[in-house]
């Protein structure tokens, strides 16, 4: 999609919205789930779902990196930086996850030396910088952030770097997708994320087992993927279709995917509220194994539990919307979050608060 006039763009959602319209007289009800935090965001910023007819449920899964890290990772994480001499860097939106232990902004505040980032190259230049601080990098997100881990492990393993390591909390989308799609029968279609296929290739989407549509994140892009999943609804057909060809194609980005199997393995996760995943995660493999943070530090998580008040899991599997959760708007707000979906810039707790006229 070139960039257009907003006049000429508005033209265009409005056509769309009203296709989607006459395709929901044979395709609905059904209920959709964008798994992107981007895309969740989007949705409410732009008002889409006021565009959209009764019977078209959209749903947020569980693609907010932040969101899903279970509650015992982010005790690992304040237990390493609590330790002394660490200097524990991650990005911005991890610093207010809370924990059974607290957050890592709370977690400064006793003391530890923790610093927000915008990349992971910012964690290994502050290694650089001052050598003599132990600096080890939270790597968190999918198969979009993951490369520049990648890269940043094996830019320190070829600069000799001793005092940089990386605490792995990354995750790969399509195992996690298909152990929700068995277990969540409800949901008739996806929007699949833009920026992990860029990287992934549309092949890792395939075969999902309902129709699935690859999405870029202007207005345009969502109203058309929402289109093209009740065309397939009112089809029978359930395949993968790729509406964001100016990024994506379908082998992907191969210089990336490479440095993945160069640096990483894959081993299983613990996502929040989808449980333990084979093969969801990643591992940093042997050869980088000394750059590891879990090698060289003991971090307790101990019988880290979340807190049963928090629909943050249901909301993830699309159970819940963020308004039928108890502590939505009440004790639960951007400046007092209890979960993960209201911490993170891009979770759903969190676009309904802003953008749901709260």
């Amino acid at each position: 999609m070139e960039r257009l006039g907003f006049r000429r763009e508005g033209e265009l959602v409005a056509a769309f919205a009203r296709k989607i319209a006459e395709s929901a007289q044979t395709a609905a009800p059904i209920k959709l789930m964008e798994v992107c935090g981007t895309h969740t965001m989007a949705i409410h910023w732009h008002g889409l779902k006021s565009l959209l007819p009764t019977g078209i449920e959209l749903l947020s899964g569980p693609g907010c990196p932040v969101c899903v890290t279970p509650v015992r990772l982010v005790d690992k994480a304040v237990s390493l930086a609590m330790l002394p001499g660490i200097c524990f860097c991650a990005y911005g939106d991890m610093m207010g996850v809370p924990g059974s232990r607290g957050s890592l902004r709370e977690a400064a505040a006793r003391g530890a030396d923790v610093r927000a980032v915008h990349s992971s190259l910012d964690a290994l230049a502050l290694a650089r910088r001052f050598p003599q601080k132990t600096v080890i990098f939270w790597g968190v997100g999918f198969e979009t952030t993951a490369p520049a881990t990648a890269a940043v492990i094996k830019t320190a393993a070829e600069s000799g770097i001793k005092n940089f390591f990386v605490f792995c909390g990354h995750k790969t989308m399509p195992a996690a997708l298909r152990l929700l799609l068995a277990e969540n029968r409800s949901i008739g279609g996806l929007i699949c994320p833009g920026h992990v296929a860029a990287i992934t290739g549309e092949r890792a989407f395939a075969r999902l087992g309902v129709p699935a549509v690859i999405a870029g994140f202007e207005p345009l892009d969502i109203m058309e993927a929402v289109y093209l999943l009740l065309r397939q609804k009112a089809r029978g057909e359930a395949r993968l279709q790729t509406a964001y060809r100016r990024f994506v194609s379908e082998e992907g980005n191969l210089t990336a995917q490479a440095l993945l199997r160069e640096v990483f393995l894959p081993a299983d996760a613990q996502w929040r509220g989808l449980g333990l995943i084979p093969g969801s995660g990643l591992k940093i493999a042997p050869p980088y194994a000394v750059w590891d943070a879990e090698n060289h530090f003991e971090a307790e998580s101990g019988e880290a539990e979340e807190n049963p008040a928090c629909a943050c899991g249901e909301i993830l599997r699309g159970e819940k919307q963020p308004r039928e959760c108890p502590l939505f708007a009440a004790v639960c707000t951007p400046q007092t979050p209890l979960g993960p979906c209201m911490v993170s810039s891009e979770g759903s707790c969190a676009a309904q608060y802003k953008y749901g006229g709260l």
